[in-house]
């Protein structure tokens, strides 16, 4: 065999070995992530309009399997309680242990220990912000003012007009708030359709203790994404570079001996 042979035939060897290794290297990647995903979070169906227009009903979410103890305000989080009847809810966390949550101040904003905040999350399918002076709608169609225990949360729908939340419950001993135990998960995502990251809203992130940090998704996402690239493309390089080695061969046509 010539040095020429030879050197082709390494190439098309080197060329087998980098498919493999790229396609090796992908299903780590992509049944990695899977299972990572798998591991960490839990697909929701939200099943009322409770929490339009951030997740409006029928949409599937998915939710991060965290400890009560992580949760901060601005959360969307799942919770079973059984005063509130005892199955999984969606919910956005406005207050915690120590916090006083009031509504309406005079420009019809929610206040949390007397500081107003701005949320913007709850405008209306037409566009309009809460608040009156701007021709939206106050922050709760019902003025309440409540003290939450500790180791509680209060928590509030989006859709302010029709959600049965906390305020619904004020009457009861922890002034309409839910253990943190009650916590099962927080919501990172809207899955199908497809609407991406829940923003964590910044006017939480001024309050003591701030907002809590996006989940792993985007990485496991990514994972899943690279390893199906590699896997594609380590499939594909493999057939060509032995093609190209038999082709470059003096007297080997493609395709002859």
């Amino acid at each position: 065999m010539s040095g020429t042979g030879r050197t082709e035939r390494g190439r098309g060897r080197l060329g087998t070995m980098v498919s493999n290794l790229a396609v090796a290297v992908g299903c780590v990647l992509f049944l990695g992530g899977f299972a990572w995903g798998a591991v960490v979070y839990k697909p929701y169906t939200v099943p009322t309009d409770s929490m339009s227009p951030t997740v409006n009903p029928g949409e599937r979410v998915l939710a991060q399997r965290i400890d009560g103890a992580d949760v901060r305000r601005g959360d969307v989080v799942v919770f079973t309680d059984p005063v509130w009847g005892d199955v999984p809810m969606v919910k956005r966390v406005v207050g915690v242990g120590g916090d006083k949550v009031a509504c309406c101040e005079d420009e019809g904003r929610m206040t949390i220990n007397g500081e107003p905040v701005e949320e913007p999350y709850l405008q209306a399918k037409g566009g309009a912000a809460p608040g009156p002076d701007d021709g939206g709608a106050p922050a709760s169609v019902q003025n309440f003012t409540a003290v939450v225990p500790e180791g509680q949360l209060f928590l509030l729908g989006d859709e302010r007009a029709t959600s049965l939340d906390s305020r619904v419950h004020l009457e009861d001993p922890g002034h309409g708030s839910v253990s943190r135990s009650a916590v099962e998960a927080r919501v990172d995502a809207v899955a199908w359709p497809m609407r991406g990251m829940l923003d964590r809203p910044a006017a939480f992130a001024a309050l003591p203790g701030g907002v809590s940090s996006s989940g792993p998704l985007p990485l496991q996402v990514g994972a899943l994404a690279a390893g199906v690239l590699l896997i594609l493309g380590g499939a594909a390089y493999g057939p060509l570079a032995a093609r190209s080695a038999r082709r470059s061969r003096p007297g080997v046509s493609p395709g002859g001996r």
